[in-house]
């Protein structure tokens, strides 16, 4: 070896060394590798430190944006190109939450993990060269990505008195997920997107899982109207279970809705939609929910947008013909309906607006913000500043989570911070990065502009000018009213508690005072639900933990009687009531 090499190898080693004896100084430090035998090439990711004082459960295991009061300690740090053997240093320059730095965690026993969110180089059309996560069939969640490497969780004491540096190994690795088989009732398919693999530049799938009726195959003369069901990534068809409730499940504790045995009624309820379904009078059709994950979020929003690409256009008019073609839809506007809660809930309306003539009605359950006035409690267009209020003398902490008693478990600077320990550039898979890849434009460095500072909390104004044109649905439908109202009248139904989790009470105030203003009347219904919290689905006769398990029937008769008065003359009102 030549002595300019030899030079470079002690001169790395010595910086190595000088950072670690400094990281000791400052703080605890973390030097996370990989053995061979994980991988034999370079790989690019995030390295999350997660460091739990819980020392009974895996630290990966209870990491949550809905349960931030729940979550370990979190610190992020870039690798590019780690070879087997090399050191990923985590040290007090890793950006962590809720303690910013290592050298700020109190002195304790502690129970730490580190996992390697592995990403990849996509070469979009546009000529965009990003480096992405991409999903891997688990609905981009990196806690248990199939091929993302983890420690064995280690339990160490950190005193900030007497600094030290700790070795962790990545040497296991989450295996692949098995595909969904068919059952009678559960049908899977899986289509290639020319739309989403022309701009990605690799090819991409999407997936349905399509629920069938009592005696489909029997009827091969049937033709059934269609019901998507939008939500967050779907492992299989929700609440629809052909098998009694398990004897012995140990019963577990809802915190969110303060039930016992939670788990047991969900069983319940799903052999009881089963029993609906199979019955001899209810009325038959199809059930899809679709798969769409995409490397910032475990669904697309079901919306063009310029950083994810055409999946509005992919699943309306690729995915869509596609499950009506092989399960004998009847592939017409009247006989097809979209519903949903929370994101399903953004998505039922914003597909509705989006693909006016495609739908006949949706069922918007606790949308996210459907009128940027109140992004949660956000002004996108008039406050400065995302996460705090500024008083003459005071600033004041905007709240993100609360309970239905009004008791707060997140800010915003919290939800956010916790997004950027576990990545920047909009790749944590949470839920404000990808409200700024689906609203927002491409920055000039090719990922999402962000819609305000994520460090700062400072609104960029152009940016949200972007969002308001193009997916303020408020706007929108008053903007376009004139057009839509003769293909949107009596189409639009909007749900959510008073008490909503997230805050997303508010746009939907502000957007039913735009709704009831606009003419010709929009002939929709909007309902709140008195103290319920998130996702409050529109049935006042039942609590909320009972009917957001009912999404798949609670709807149908108001379904029907639209299909009934508006199918045009001719149309099959029969062949799918047997």
């Amino acid at each position: 070896m030549r002595r300019s090499v030899w030079t470079a190898v002690i001169v790395g080693l010595c910086a190595l060394l000088a950072r670690t004896a400094a990281a000791a100084a400052a703080g605890p430090a973390f030097a996370v590798s990989y053995p061979v035998a994980a991988g034999a090439t370079a790989l690019d990711g995030r390295v999350i430190l997660l460091v739990s004082r819980d020392l009974t459960r895996e630290p990966r295991s209870h990491v949550s944006p809905d349960a931030l009061l729940d979550s370990p300690f979190l610190f992020g740090l870039n690798v590019e190109a780690l070879k087997p053997g090399d050191k990923a240093l985590l040290d007090d320059a890793a950006f962590g939450w809720p303690a910013r730095r290592l050298s700020a965690l109190p002195e304790g026993d502690y129970l730490v993990q580190a996992v390697l969110n592995r990403y990849e180089t996509f070469h979009l059309a546009d000529g965009r060269v990003l480096m992405l996560p991409p999903d891997q069939g688990e609905g981009q969640q990196w806690t248990r990505k199939p091929g993302n490497l983890y420690s064995t969780p280690l339990k160490v004491h950190i005193d900030p008195a007497r600094p030290t540096a700790w070795a962790l190994s990545l040497d296991q690795t989450i295996p692949p997920i098995a595909r969904k088989t068919d059952t009678a009732f559960v049908r899977h398919i899986r289509i290639r997107s020319a739309l989403l693999s022309r701009f990605w530049g690799r090819d991409v799938y999407l997936g349905a899982h399509v629920l069938v009726p009592r005696d489909f195959d029997a009827h091969p003369e049937a033709h059934y109207p269609l019901m998507v069901f939008h939500g967050h990534y779907p492992e299989d068809i929700s609440e629809f279970r052909p098998e009694p409730p398990e004897a012995d499940l140990k019963p577990d504790y809802s915190e969110r809705f303060h039930l016992a045995g939670y788990n047991r009624i969900q069983q319940r309820e799903a052999w009881a939609f089963y029993h609906k379904w199979i019955s001899p009078k209810f009325p038959r059709f199809l059930v899809v929910e679709i798969e769409h994950a995409n490397p910032y979020y475990d669904d697309s929003y079901a919306v063009n947008s310029a950083n994810l690409g055409p999946y509005g256009d992919a699943i309306n008019t690729e995915l869509i013909p596609e499950v009506e073609r092989r399960f004998r839809g009847l592939g017409q506007g009247w006989a097809r309906f979209t519903y949903g809660g929370s994101t399903g809930g953004w998505e039922a309306l914003a597909t509705q607006v989006f693909y006016p003539d495609l739908y006949n009605g949706a069922f918007a359950a606790c949308p996210d913000p459907i009128d940027f006035r109140a992004y949660t409690l956000v002004n996108l267009y008039a406050d400065a500043n995302a996460y705090m209020r500024q008083g003459e003398a005071v600033v004041i902490e905007r709240p993100a989570q609360r309970d239905y008693l009004g008791e707060i478990s997140a800010t915003q600077r919290d939800s956010n911070y916790a997004e950027l320990a576990q990545g920047d550039l909009g790749r944590s898979g949470g839920q404000y990065d990808i409200w700024q890849a689906v609203f927002g434009p491409a920055g000039a460095n090719g990922y999402p502009a962000p819609i305000f500072d994520k460090l700062s909390g400072r609104i960029d104004p152009a940016v949200a000018a972007y969002w308001r044109e193009h997916y303020d649905l408020s706007h929108i439908l008053e903007r376009d009213w004139a057009a839509l109202a003769p293909k949107l009248q009596g189409k639009i139904h909007i749900y959510v508690g008073s008490a909503d989790t997230y805050y997303l009470t508010d746009a939907v105030y502000f957007a039913q005072a735009r709704l009831e203003a606009l003419k010709p009347p929009y002939q929709g219904e909007i309902a709140y639900g008195d103290r319920a919290e998130h996702c409050w689905n529109g049935d006042p006769t039942l609590p909320n933990a009972l009917s957001r398990l009912h999404y798949d029937f609670q709807y149908l008769p108001r379904m029907i009687e639209r299909m009934e008065k508006t199918a045009p003359k001719g149309a099959d009102l029969t062949s799918w009531r047997y």
